[in-house]
């Protein structure tokens, strides 16, 4: 990433709020553009991102009639044409869009929720109402799970794909709701079958926030998928691969064997390291496997890296998929010992690596980290 780049400001500026105020004065001419922008600015660049979008919609609350069914025919006019629906993948929409659901939520949670899942329906094949849906599964559960149902079928990939981000147990920024894990199954259950990767995807990413509490849960449904047969073989599989990735990690029996790993596999293994490694520089290892020819492996490596206070801390690192051709395999790698990283600072002192081999730990070996020279 770029020296300087701010994420908040590509997203959310005055342009994009120009923008934003020209579509609803388009479809309201009672409505001033110029005071919307200058009252939203005014605050804007001193916000943080999350802040912008709330301050957005209480701006917008200002400008618009009090009650939501007044505002509502507005809104929907102020809309542009929805995300191209030829595209399967990869296609968010616009963060500008992303305060009208928090408009939504603030105005209609309270008293209004079929109109307001009416509105979501709408702004979110512009924008994901990810967040904005939470609030109300939270107020009316029953009548939101069953809003859903209808959308599991929708002819936009964008509100199919509401139905199980909306929902996941453990959504990046989103409050948190009061379903059981297993309630939203019911959905995952007809979307899992989605043509659309961006769909599958975030089934996928739902049924890893469930792994992280019910395990079985999660092998159990995903077991049943493959009974069922509705999705292609090589989509379902993948899913599998995407939702049991953080059991994968941390070596979870039953997922390493639903992907084909014995772990139990008899063999040999061996991993050599430098005594010492100067943080600054990379890691270099490699390593040695030795067992039945032809048997399916999967290698990661974990770092237990020194902390202050005399603490460690582990992380896992992908390694190789592989085979044992011929009876033996040899990999290595030059593991990047960053000394400038913001997220997690190195702190010289005895380190070590383990080589984990479909799930379980083979070999390790201990290193000592020194300053940045």
């Amino acid at each position: 990433m770029a020296s300087g780049f701010s994420l908040k400001d590509q997203l959310f500026n005055r342009d994009k709020v120009r923008y934003l105020a020209g579509l609803f004065s388009a479809a309201e001419a009672g409505f001033d553009a110029e005071a919307f922008e200058a009252q939203v600015m005014a605050k804007l660049p001193e916000l943080e991102l999350k802040q912008r979008i709330v301050l957005i919609a209480q701006v917008l609350a200002d400008h618009l009639p009090q009650a939501l069914p007044e505002a509502a025919p507005i809104l929907l006019k102020a809309l542009p044409p929805p995300l191209d629906p030829g595209k399967t993948d990869d296609d968010f929409g616009d963060f500008i869009f992303a305060p009208l659901g928090e408009y939504v939520a603030a105005k209609g949670a309270g008293a209004h929720p079929g109109l307001s899942l009416d509105l979501l329906e709408e702004i979110t094949q512009r924008f994901s109402m990810e967040w904005a849906i939470r609030p109300f599964l939270n107020r009316w559960p029953d009548a939101v799970l069953a809003r859903l149902g209808e959308w599991s079928t929708h002819s936009s990939y964008h509100v199919r794909r509401l139905v199980s981000e909306g929902t996941r147990p453990r959504l990046p920024w989103g409050e948190a709701v009061g379903l059981n894990l297993a309630d939203p199954l019911p959905l995952l259950d007809q979307l899992h079958g989605d043509s659309t990767r961006y769909v599958t995807r975030s089934v996928a990413n739902h049924l890893n926030d469930i792994a992280k509490k019910d395990p079985d849960l999660v092998m159990d449904r995903l077991q049943g998928w493959h009974g069922v047969g509705i999705q292609d073989r090589k989509e379902l599989d993948w899913m599998t691969s995407h939702a049991l990735r953080g059991l994968v990690k941390a070596g979870h029996p039953r997922a390493m064997a639903m992907l084909g790993y014995d772990p139990d596999l008899a063999l040999e293994a061996l991993i050599e390291v430098p005594d010492k490694v100067r943080i600054g520089a990379a890691l270099d290892f490699t390593c040695r496997l030795e067992g039945a020819a032809g048997a399916p492996v999967l290698v990661d490596y974990i770092l237990h890296f020194q902390r202050p206070g005399g603490k460690t801390s582990a992380k896992v690192f992908k390694l190789k998929q592989a085979r044992i051709a011929g009876g033996r395999l040899e990999l290595g790698k030059k593991h990047k010992l960053k000394g400038d990283a913001t997220t997690f600072k190195l702190v010289p002192g005895p380190h070590r690596i383990e080589l984990m081999v479909n799930g379980k730990v083979r070999a390790g070996a201990a290193f000592e980290l020194l300053p940045e020279s």
